[in-house]
């Protein structure tokens, strides 16, 4: 019954806001009116039939990549409505303030008008960033300036990648064209920070067959992300949890990539040492399960050329690289995506509501002799789509100052 009254609601809300509309409309042409109920009702229709299939019949009998959308454009639909229905209700005050005076209490065509533009611009965004942005991918190319490089790491070439998501993809042909950019950069290094999936592991196997194709000179090197873990999945007992960790571990395994569990691993490029530092995910954020510990992984770590160090969550940083170990030159991390949401103009804006979260949230910063790279995420969570925070693909490039 309590899902019946939601869809009733629904539909309520869909009857307040389009008396509204056709007030707008008033002095419209007959078929202007026609074309503006159209479009509304559709609207509104792919919101309610969802529900109702959902709560009905279910949607097992879709494809994964219809259901996702089909609920995803039902969201839309309905959050888009929120600041129009706010707004028309602050009218609904004044009007009845308006009669309590005796002044007129008719709608306000302005504020009728305004609460459509401001439905009206999460709802065109998020649309355009669901079907033209989520496999849309990016290249950023940044020079890190290194103190005391040594010539033969000057112009070392490093790619990052981060927070693939594997059960968030629908489709697998376009996940192809990432491939095909990483590897046309020629990379040294290759490096992934975490978050392979959302919440199991078996969601990465259709994907093996991709992701294996990445090349590097001296090899791919990982760590695990804080979804990686199977804190988000109702397991049936522990040893089920674990199973997953070990399949995961596999699946490193069977990628190439070579996981680092609070470890290091010294390499000798062009007669340079280059320490690479795993740390398991360690957040300042307390509502995140502490699994790593950087003085374990630097433990006997001889003193290198430079250090990298791959810890999946920015706020690390902040939190104990820059306080306690000043040998660590570059940290790589990811994790925020950009929230997949924002505006970037370079050299005149860059700005995301994840920064109100996270200071450090999208490309490189310093502090000192040390520097930060937060890479924006190659693929989505939650929503399936971006908008202004498209997919990345770092390629770091290591010069001497």
């Amino acid at each position: 019954m309590r899902r019946f009254i939601f869809i009733g609601i629904l539909l309520c809300l869909d009857v307040y806001i389009f008396a509204a509309v056709r007030q707008l409309l008033f002095d419209s042409s007959v078929q202007t009116k026609w074309i503006v109920a159209a479009i509304y009702w559709l609207i509104s229709l792919v919101s309610i039939s969802y529900f109702l299939a959902f709560f009905v019949v279910g949607t097992d009998w879709l494809s994964k990549s219809a259901v996702v959308y089909w609920r995803t454009l039902a969201m839309i639909g309905i959050g888009a409505k929120i600041p129009v229905i706010a707004v028309l209700f602050i009218d609904d005050i004044v009007r009845v303030f308006n009669w309590s005076m005796n002044a007129d209490s008719s709608r306000s065509k302005f504020l009728i008008k305004t609460s459509l533009v401001l439905g009206s611009l999460p709802l065109v965004s998020l649309v355009y960033g669901l079907f033209r942005n989520p496999y849309r991918y990016k290249l950023y190319s940044t020079k890190v300036p290194v103190k005391n490089l040594l010539p033969n790491l000057d112009g070392l070439r490093i790619v990052q990648i981060s927070d693939i998501h594997a059960g968030s993809f629908t489709f697998k042909e376009p996940i192809r064209n990432a491939i095909d950019i990483i590897n046309r950069q020629n990379a040294d290094l290759v490096f992934f920070t975490g978050d392979m999936v959302n919440s199991v592991s078996s969601e990465m196997e259709p994907y093996i067959d991709i992701f294996d194709k990445i090349s590097s000179k001296y090899g791919i090197y990982s760590i695990l992300g804080n979804h990686d873990y199977g804190d988000y999945h109702r397991w049936n007992s522990l040893s089920d949890k674990e199973a997953n960790m070990d399949l995961l571990k596999d699946i490193h395994k069977r990628l190439g990539w070579q996981l680092l569990l609070n470890e290091h691993k010294v390499l000798d490029i062009e007669g340079a040492s280059v320490g690479i530092i795993g740390v398991e995910n360690i957040s300042a954020k307390l509502h995140f399960r502490v699994y790593g510990d950087l003085a374990e992984a630097c433990h006997n770590c001889p003193n290198c050329d430079i250090k990298i160090l791959l810890s999946h969550d920015p706020s690390h940083w902040d939190k104990e690289v820059i306080k306690e170990y000043s040998d660590i030159d570059l940290t790589l991390s990811g994790h925020t995506h950009g929230m997949q949401f924002g505006i970037e103009i370079p050299g005149i804006i860059k700005f995301s509501p994840i920064q109100f979260v996270y200071k450090k949230w999208a490309g490189l910063y310093k502090e000192g002799n040390q520097y930060l790279y937060v890479n924006r995420g190659l693929g989505f969570l939650g929503y399936p789509g971006r908008v202004g925070i498209l997919p990345e693909i770092t390629l770091l490039e290591l010069t001497s100052v």
